[in-house]
């Protein structure tokens, strides 16, 4: 596919949403799940739900536990749009194929763009089971969802990155987990390619970077919504020690089966946040 057709798939995947779903259901808020973090919907009305192989320039994953579909809906009395699993580099998705889905939540009304992911922990006493607040992140991919030629509907050639986690929400987000009696750490998130888990030698460097966690996404969908003017949080639920840390030797079905051990918690601070976010 090239640019100049990739880059309206946004607006055709958001044109054929529209025509399916009620005129007078306007989302300002989008939330992306991490792996095994889709029970987060639960109790949603759903309005409508889009695979992504029936959405225009949608990336189609075969990862275990990342399911793909944009479902749209009320949750907690508010309308939202849920994507169902993230597109990632290690794939093999474009830089252009990674713009497409926060665009196209753009192109719905979007404005502020909820995430939460599945990370790894540098930190003995922030185990399985416990949330963390991204503060900031480091992009250590090698990638970048904006390289190529940029779309300046979307946003300027060159963007800044402070307060690229939007501080005012983290602030709403750790006052509600203090009113839920939540533990909430905070810390930096970074970024690598995957599909492989780290050595215990890149995790001591990442540690010496100022990193706090791991993961293998979330960096490139930050990026996408800075650059379309989105604000943007996230909150990571960790599921394992990252190596050197772990005294089992990590697999993807042990981060599956650990990312529900936080998850009552996701849900209930999450669903404290939704009502004050229309405020932003």
């Amino acid at each position: 596919m090239n640019n100049d057709c990739l880059k309206d798939f946004p607006k055709e995947a958001a044109k054929l949403i529209k025509n399916k779903i009620p005129a007078d259901f306007k989302p300002k808020l989008a939330l992306a799940l991490g792996s095994g973090l889709g029970s987060l919907i639960e109790n949603m009305k759903i309005i409508a739900e889009f695979s992504y192989q029936e959405l225009p320039g949608f990336f189609i994953g075969k990862v275990a536990g990342h399911a793909g579909s944009l479902v749209l809906g009320v949750l907690n009395h508010i309308p939202v749009v849920v994507m169902k699993g993230r597109i990632h580099f290690y794939e093999g998705a474009t830089p252009e194929e990674m713009r497409v889905p926060i665009r196209t939540l753009r192109n719905l009304g979007c404005e502020i763009l909820l995430m939460t992911n599945a990370s790894g922990s540098f930190h003995a006493d922030r185990g399985p089971g416990s949330l963390v607040m991204v503060k900031d992140f480091i992009n250590l991919s090698g990638r970048n969802p904006l390289m190529g030629p940029n779309d300046d509907q979307y946003g300027p050639r060159f963007i800044s990155m402070e307060n690229a986690l939007d501080q005012n929400i983290r602030e709403l987000i750790n006052q509600k987990a203090q009113d839920l009696k939540i533990k909430l750490h905070e810390g930096t998130y970074v970024g690598v390619s995957g599909p492989v888990y780290e050595t215990p030698a890149e995790i001591n460097m990442y540690k010496l970077l100022g990193g706090d966690l791991v993961g293998m996404s979330t960096v490139a969908d930050i990026i996408v919504a800075r650059h379309c003017g989105m604000k943007v949080a996230c909150i990571a639920a960790i599921t394992n020690f990252a190596a050197g840390l772990n005294p089992v030797h990590l697999t993807h079905e042990e981060v599956l089966e650990n990312a529900h051990l936080g998850s009552g918690n996701m849900i209930r601070l999450i669903d404290a946040v939704i009502p004050r976010l229309q405020e932003f």
